[in-house]
């Protein structure tokens, strides 16, 4: 199974922000839409960072309240790992295991597409066990 298998649930709307945003700014859009991340956006790239709960967290731990009011490409990850529509999950499973961050965003032909959260992964792996269960039950009591 593919990202796109995903995408096609859950929708390809992202969340994108603008590196001269604050922390703060980031901070409240994340409280407001009920996600972990946001996309950095500087209008020539599809995927210039990403900024998550964690990298606000950290900040504020490491500088105080003030890091609020810093724009968050000071925080961001600029790193970002990215896959495409037709990226295995597990492929994208592994890559979030390893290296230990929970959004990846989706690029096709230098465009975003949408993001995959390790919750997602999770939601899609949990029904197809569930269909896989189902499937060997109805197996058993047809066999």
């Amino acid at each position: 199974m593919s990202v796109n298998r995903i995408l096609s649930t859950k929708g390809r709307n992202v969340a994108t922000i603008d590196p001269k945003s604050t922390l703060g700014e980031a901070a409240h859009i994340l409280s407001e839409r009920k996600i972990g991340a946001l996309l950095v956006s500087d209008g020539t790239r599809p995927v210039s960072g990403i900024i998550s709960e964690r990298d606000i967290v950290r900040a504020v731990s490491a500088h105080g309240a003030k890091a609020l009011d810093e724009p968050l490409s000071r925080f961001m990850t600029e790193k970002v790992v990215t896959c495409t529509s037709r990226t295995a999950i597990k492929e994208v499973m592994e890559s979030m295991t390893n290296g230990k961050f929970r959004h990846v965003p989706v690029v096709e032909n230098g465009a975003l597409v949408g993001i995959i959260s390790i919750g997602d992964v999770v939601k899609f792996r949990l029904a197809e066990i569930e269909a896989e269960t189902q499937a060997i039950k109805d197996y058993i009591t047809t066999g």
